[in-house]
């Protein structure tokens, strides 16, 4: 039975990023050696990286003055590493979910912050619209995709401040207007690679501005000025991504990616609309084009968990909503296909027809 891949992370790669990683863990270059017990430092792995970040900064149109590195930790390491770089003063935090939320958390080590404004009052059904962001701080830190709750900011906000992001789940898959941001991070396992690698792109003339000793490894500088090699980076997931960036470029970049993320959407959202058992969970304007959240109406409360088994039945993969939120969440990324899209609404369709 084929399978349709809609898990929020570690999630769905292309079918060739897999392959072509496939071959390089068997045997790296022909050297012999598999992509897994190869060095970091030897002399065919810095390629690798070279032709990553200038794919990165091809493919996003990256400004000069800007470095890329990969790090491990995740994003969660982000949610501190951000802060303890960048925190001088005061910095301010748009809260719309748990990743957003977590983020705030760990700032508050560093210094002050203020929750500009947050949507946790609707179990963060909507981007908070309307607020003030204050001049007094150093950056505004936004998560762009909540994967929890299927929310998105599409679009690069017009602040009086620096702006940071967490775009772990939307990344690539949309134009970014990169000159205004200190920072964009993500996690690499939605959009990018196989999970164990985190991109950073770092703005070079904010960093060293922090009044604090920064550790070593916490410090970017450390990682920029050694070009990702100060300490064993994540071979595999880095090469992973490196294909994964061959494959957007070679289907178009980020505009075609953006392209394809509506249709998708315009799909899945429209057969939400229409029938009869299922309702979004976000306002629409607000809706996420990566993670498409729905419910059972009330009425057909009951039908959930049947939805959920006949769905697998038919090959569906981890459409199973976050607990926080209940129901479904389909996950859109890059890699998902309109034939995968459509195989979930001829699922719906069909379990509506039956019931």
């Amino acid at each position: 039975m084929k399978k349709y891949n809609f898990n929020a992370g570690p999630s769905m790669l292309p079918r060739e990023v897999i392959e072509n990683t496939a071959k390089q863990i068997l045997d790296f270059n022909g050297s012999g050696l598999s992509l897994m017990e190869i060095s970091h430092r030897a002399k065919d792995f810095q390629p690798v990286v070279d032709e990553a970040v200038a794919l990165i900064k091809d493919l996003l149109q990256i400004p000069d003055g800007y470095s890329v590195i990969f790090l491990g930790g995740g994003a969660s390491l982000q949610f501190c590493q951000v802060p303890c770089n960048f925190l001088i003063k005061k910095a301010a935090y748009l809260n719309t979910g748990t990743w957003a939320k977590k983020a705030l958390k760990e700032a508050k080590h560093f210094g002050e912050t203020v929750e500009v404004a947050s949507s946790a009052d609707a179990n963060y059904s909507y981007i908070p619209k309307g607020w003030d962001c204050p001049t007094d701080v150093d950056y505004l830190h936004i998560t762009t995709n909540n994967t929890i709750y299927g929310t998105e900011i599409r679009k690069d906000l017009d602040v009086p401040v620096r702006l940071i992001a967490d775009m772990s789940s939307d990344i690539f898959s949309r134009p970014v207007d990169v000159a205004k941001y200190d920072c964009i991070y993500g996690g690499a396992q939605k959009n990018l690679a196989m999970a164990g690698v985190t991109l950073i792109i770092l703005k070079d003339e904010c960093l060293g501005k922090a009044p604090r000793d920064i550790p070593t490894m916490l410090d970017y500088r450390t990682h920029v000025e050694k070009g990702s090699m100060f300490n064993t980076p994540p071979v595999v997931p880095i090469y992973s991504a490196l294909e994964t960036l061959r494959w957007i470029k070679k289907n178009g970049g980020v505009e075609a990616m953006d392209k394809l993320a509506k249709q998708r959407a315009d799909i899945l959202y429209s057969e939400i609309d229409r029938n009869k058992l299922f309702r979004g969970t976000v306002n629409e304007e607000d809706r996420s084009l990566m993670n498409i959240c729905f419910v059972m109406n009330p009425e057909y409360a009951e039908l959930e968990k049947p939805f959920f088994e006949y769905a697998t039945s038919l090959g569906m993969v981890g459409i199973k909503g976050h607990r926080s939120v209940g129901g479904f969440r389909a996950s859109c990324y890059n890699a998902q296909t309109i034939e995968g899209v459509n195989a979930l609404v001829n699922a719906m369709k069909e379990f509506e027809k039956n019931n």
